[in-house]
């Protein structure tokens, strides 16, 4: 039976050693300071990246999808080093147009077997995905059952984080200006979601402290399969990393459990001093 590469993208979130232990191949958004472009996880280390974004007078970071041609090159290679055929899970089509990049070099390669999987999430929610995909390669199962799968478990995805402020999800494009206006009012923290591939405001509180119980409670509310505790400079997770494990019903095994810092894909839109996480639902 031929192998099957699980190729994603950096807005996954996965570090280097979580990607290659599974074997899964990373493709990287682009990210500009100015007139500086860089490729996320390449020429941009997640540390770099907030080293430089929370500097004093930095320019606001923008990012660019992947194109057609670094999703070729990753797939011609993949299938140069033996295998058969690709399963790529990307971020949401509705947040990137890395899907469509995807797809086209899906389509520039019509004698292979590419499978394209629209995440409908982002950061950890892409990387879950991954990680399900690479375990089922290696126990064997075809790419096409593969993808099938994985189209149905985005379904299971469930992501909450909560910000200081959602200037920099206005100021990147991914929520609008009237929505962001309601969540300067009175400087509440707002806790954010993606919903049918869109980011969504879950709820509104008037303090950290109780943004961090807000986010608590809504990671807590039901089993998982899998979990990632995400975090930005200068937030530590540690100790909610603890408190959220100890009241997940039903536990998790250790082996699913993930602290990330989230990295330079997904950091632009959400800022410095956010706290939260994104969950694989247990079926």
């Amino acid at each position: 039976m031929g192998r099957v590469a699980i190729v994603t993208d950096s807005a996954s979130d996965l570090t280097p050693g979580v990607a290659a232990a599974h074997r899964i191949r990373v493709v990287p958004l682009y990210v500009r300071f100015g007139a500086e472009e860089m490729r996320a996880g390449i020429d941009l280390s997640t540390d770099a990246f907030w080293s430089r974004m929370t500097a004093p007078d930095a320019p606001f970071p923008t990012t660019a999808a992947a194109s057609p041609g670094d999703f070729q090159v990753a797939f011609e290679e993949e299938l140069a080093g033996g295998a058969d055929a690709i399963v790529c899970v990307t971020v949401g089509g509705k947040l990137s147009a890395t899907v469509k990049s995807a797809e086209l070099a899906a389509q520039g390669l019509p004698d292979a077997e590419v499978h394209v999987v629209d995440s409908d999430s982002a950061s950890m929610g892409v990387g879950h995905l991954a990680i399900l995909g690479a375990r089922m390669a290696s126990a064997g199962v075809p790419a096409r059952e593969i993808g099938a799968e994985l189209r149905q478990r985005a379904g299971d995805l469930d992501l909450y984080v909560a910000l200081d402020t959602l200037e920099y999800l206005r100021k990147g494009g991914r929520l609008s200006p009237a929505r962001a206006a309601i969540g300067t009012v009175l400087s509440i923290k707002p806790i954010i979601t993606v919903r049918d591939g869109v980011v969504e405001t879950a709820d509104r509180v008037r303090t950290r402290g109780k943004a961090r119980e807000r986010v608590l409670e809504l990671l807590t509310r039901r089993p998982v399969e899998r979990i990632a505790i995400l975090h930005t400079p200068p937030a530590d997770p540690a100790a909610f990393r603890d408190e959220v494990l100890a009241a997940l019903p039903g536990g998790v095994d250790p082996a699913d459990v993930s602290t990330e810092v989230v990295g330079p894909s997904v950091g632009p839109h959400i800022g410095p001093g956010c706290l939260g996480g994104v969950m694989l639902l247990r079926r």
